[in-house]
């Protein structure tokens, strides 16, 4: 849907007037997952599709939340942005009204907002982190309230964390709120010091297989992976000061790691700091024009998802699987919260169509799910639209 075609939904929905229309990408994570929420490094983009808000503000006190994907509507007070509505979307924006009350920001005036989002919903691709960061960008520019970006970024963490309920680390949100087209995010989750890093593939393409598996993160699976992490590091901290897995060398995890005496902890800790070395290591060879390298790196990340984080899943190792039998598969690895959504892969040009008709065949006969396949184009941050 282009930008007019939504200010015709927009004038439809609330009458005529001047309307401004913001946009944050979703993202895909080439490598490091489940690293973020323990100070490491990860290495996101943003991609070209994501969600839109259009917004005005009007001269009522009251703030009106529709969306052209979801049919539950609702009109709020200002004293109504503070707390959850039920367990609806409207949670995700409004979450994020709620972080700049927090702040002492006071709204003079209501508004009229409605949303969009072409990310497919529950892929793993960070629409969630979208919604929020678009929202943050509407409200910070129409509003006038000045805050910098990495401010919007941390709010629209901190409204999935108090609103979803989800205890994210700040990759999502981050990768759609800094986000830069061509490149990706290198980013250290402790210190958030970054580097956009040129993604130069060379007749290969991202290809980004959704398992229309949905991954549900609220179902406390991802929470549950975060309070091992942290008792990884209780048991650690005992022997070695350390606040995070982050802190840790591969060689100063093994040298420690029988003081972890649960074995399933062990594991979890084991995946996050081997995860770490591999970004870091693929990161080098990204700059170094080594995609074979890069990309066996991303199928030792499946390995250690699989079977140290447990967060794939028949469905993600299945596509995994089929991939892996492609000639022209440079890698291939389950990417975001996991327990269903998508795999990111690198396939060479001419393998491309190939892959998408085999794999998805093979797939859909395994799994009974009919896949989608698309072929990743990186974009920009969130921004102003018009």
């Amino acid at each position: 849907m282009n930008t007019e075609e939504l200010k015709s939904r927009f004038i439809e929905k609330y009458g005529e007037g001047p309307v401004s229309g913001y946009f944050a990408p979703g993202r895909v994570n080439l490598i490091g997952e489940h690293t973020d929420y323990n100070g490491g490094f990860v290495f996101p983009c943003a991609l070209s599709f994501g969600n839109y808000v259009l917004i005005r503000k009007t001269d009522r006190s009251t703030f009106r939340f529709a969306s052209l994907n979801m049919p539950f509507e609702a009109e709020l007070s200002a004293g109504e942005l503070t707390k959850p509505v039920g367990k609806e979307w409207v949670n995700y924006p409004v979450g994020v009204f709620a972080q700049f009350l927090k702040r002492g920001l006071e709204f003079s005036r209501g508004a009229d907002l409605l949303f969009y989002g072409d990310v497919p919903a529950g892929a793993g691709l960070s629409s969630s982190a979208a919604l929020e960061v678009a929202t943050g960008v509407a409200i910070n520019d129409i509003y006038g309230f000045n805050l910098d970006r990495l401010d919007i970024v941390r709010m629209s963490q901190k409204a999935e964390h108090e609103f979803a309920g989800v205890m994210c680390g700040i990759m999502d949100q981050f990768a759609s709120g800094m986000g830069k087209k061509d490149h990706a995010v290198y980013l250290n989750c402790d210190t958030l010091d970054y580097e956009l890093v040129p993604v130069l593939l060379n007749g290969v393409k991202i290809v980004i297989s959704n398992t229309n598996s949905p991954h549900k993160l609220d179902s406390g699976k991802y929470n549950e992976r975060v309070a091992e992490c942290q008792a990884a590091v209780k048991a650690i901290s005992a022997h070695k000061p350390v606040t995070a897995l982050g802190e840790l060398t591969p060689e100063e995890f093994f040298s420690i790691s029988d003081k972890i005496e649960d074995a399933v902890v062990r594991a979890r800790a084991r995946h996050v700091v081997t995860e770490i070395h591999r970004t870091n290591e693929a990161v080098s060879c990204l700059k170094a024009g080594d995609l074979i390298r890069f990309g066996q790196l991303m199928n030792a990340s499946h390995t250690s998802l699989k079977t140290d984080y447990e967060v794939t899943g028949h469905e993600l190792d299945t596509m995994v699987d089929e991939a892996m039998k492609i000639p022209g598969v440079i890698g291939t690895r389950m990417t975001g919260g996991g327990f269903g959504g998508c795999t990111v892969s690198l396939v060479r040009d001419e393998a491309v169509d190939h892959f998408i008709t085999s794999v998805g065949a093979a797939y859909q006969e395994k799994t009974g799910l009919m896949p989608a396949f698309y072929v990743a184009e990186i974009g920009d941050g969130g921004k102003k639209l018009f």
